[in-house]
């Protein structure tokens, strides 16, 4: 079995400082909940340490301070999980680009990702993807109108990111993603890709 360190004790706590106000996209349920599954699935995959700790912070840059928070990141944490959450961020500005254009970027980017960075992003879609199941299971199409790409964007969107993990991930983590997928379109009533 495989110890945490104190580091990783630290980061847990920096996190929920981090994401103290954030809730999960209309929703109630604290940030930290997102943060913490995806933290499990990556060391139930069998990642390390610093992968934990990546997948802890993944979306800090992003929605809590921007190169700032990477180059502190940096320092607190060292180079390897900044450039995994250097990797996982799709925008440093606000207002984010277009949606879509972030979407292509970040395939592109994850199709040559080392292992580290591609199992962090993979756990990372593999809870959004949950997340996306439960809610058209309760909600039906409405749930749709909560994503920036809609149904036909987001079921793009996971499509490409599938063919974008399989050229390098072919773990327990990757199948459960294509499982998701195929059930989140059977839910959805097929298919609608852009």
């Amino acid at each position: 079995m495989k110890k945490l360190s104190p580091v990783f004790e630290d980061a847990l706590v920096y996190a929920t400082r981090l994401h103290a106000r954030q809730k999960r996209k209309r929703s109630d349920v604290p940030y930290i909940a997102h943060l913490l599954a995806v933290t499990a699935l990556v060391l139930e995959d069998g990642g390390d340490e610093d992968e934990a700790i990546a997948a802890l912070l993944h979306d800090a840059v992003e929605d809590q301070g921007g190169r700032q928070r990477l180059m502190e990141i940096r320092q607190r944490y060292g180079e390897r999980v900044a450039t995994i959450v250097d990797a996982c961020t799709d925008s440093y500005t606000t207002p984010k680009p277009p949606w879509r254009q972030r979407k292509e970027q970040f395939i592109l980017a994850m199709k040559n990702a080392d292992a580290s960075i591609q199992r962090v992003a993979l756990a990372d879609k593999v809870h959004n993807a949950r997340s996306t199941l439960r809610d058209l299971r309760l909600e039906g199409e409405k749930a749709w109108d909560r994503f920036n790409g809609g149904k036909g964007g987001t079921l793009w969107y996971y499509h490409s990111l599938i063919e974008a993990f399989s050229w390098h991930n072919q773990s327990e983590l990757f199948e459960e993603f294509k499982r998701l997928v195929d059930e989140i379109e059977r839910n959805s009533g097929g298919a609608m890709i852009e």
